[in-house]
This record gives C-alpha cells, structure tokens and sequence, in this order.
C-alpha cells in the first residue's frame, strides 16, 4: 500500500467521518484545504482506488479507502462472525451505575441496536462514558464501528441526541454488515 500524504489522510478520514458521499466543496470545507488541491489530491485518490466517484461531483470511501485508514476489510466471514449472537457470558450486560444491573442484555450486535432505542439514558450516558459499548464492539471484532462510537464519545453528546447518535452508528454498520452477506 502507498503511503499517503497528511493531506490525502485527511481527506480519507473526512469520508470515513461522514460515511456518506461528499462532494469537492464539502471535502475542502471538511478538511480546510483550498477545493482546487482538494481536486488534485481527489484524482491520484481515485486513481489509486481509495475513492470512487458515486454520482454527479459526488466521492466516497472505498474499502481500499478505509484500509489506508488502518481499518481490516470486511468480508462475508467477518461480517457473519460481527453480526452473530454470543453466549451470555459474552453478552452486553446493562447498568445504571456501578453495582447496579438492569437485568438487561445484548447477545449481538442487532439486538443492542433495538435495545438501544428503549434503553434508560441514565444506562447509555453511564456506558457511553466509561467506553463499554466500544470495547464489547471491538471484542465482537467490529474495529471500525468501535471507532465510531469512541468518535460519539469524544463529541460529549447527551440524552436524546446521544442515543439517536448511537442507534444511527449501529444501525448504518448492521445493514452494511448485512450488505456484504448478502452480496458474497
């Protein structure tokens, strides 16, 4: 893999943030690089495969995209083993606080994103917090959702907006995951 300029990085990581396609303006915006060298980065990332043009001035990540950003490439295997359920031991267990169990939990990803939804905040902000929901995350394998959440994190989001965060994190990486199965 070619080592990318700071710049490039950027640009990769701006994509990956927004997880959706942008375009040349929003990239320059995003990254707070003048749009005619976001334009010339665009290109050689283009032509090396990191970014694909997807609709009319419009670019997105690619896998070989999220790989420069250290993330492992997900394949149908990876995706069945993320998705799958876990023993109960394994499982998400729920709290409100310390020594305080709800007698709540997750055994795959799908059910703690539907818990998600109806959870007490209390329980949510108390994990969030804390970095629970990205380390049993990553322990089902899912480094790049990990990632994301430890981003929700970092934005000290609370409440409502908290959740809403989580369950669209979850929710977008579970139908992708469920993409890959389908398509392999």
């Amino acid at each position: 893999m070619v080592k990318l300029s700071k710049v490039k990085m950027g640009i990769l990581e701006f994509l990956w943030r927004i997880n959706r396609p942008a375009s040349l303006r929003e990239i320059s915006d995003g990254v707070g690089v003048k749009i005619r060298c976001v334009n010339m980065h665009i290109i050689n990332l283009r032509r090396n495969n990191y970014v694909t043009k997807t609709g009319e001035g419009l670019y997105a990540l690619t896998d070989l995209g999220k790989e420069a950003l250290g993330f492992p490439r997900v394949n149908k295997e990876s995706a069945e083993r993320i998705l799958s359920r876990v023993p109960y031991a394994l499982a998400f267990h729920f709290y409100s606080e310390l020594d305080k169990p709800l007698m709540i939990f997750s055994d795959s990803l799908h059910d703690f994103c539907e818990k998600i939804r109806s959870l007490d905040l209390k329980s949510i902000e108390f994990h969030m917090f804390r970095g629970d929901f990205e380390a049993w995350i990553k322990s089902l394998g899912d480094v790049e959702l990990a990632r994301r959440l430890a981003i929700i994190r970092e934005s000290n989001l609370s409440g409502e907006e908290l959740r809403d965060e989580i369950y669209r994190a979850v929710k977008s990486r579970c139908d992708e995951l469920q993409n890959i199965i389908s398509s392999l």
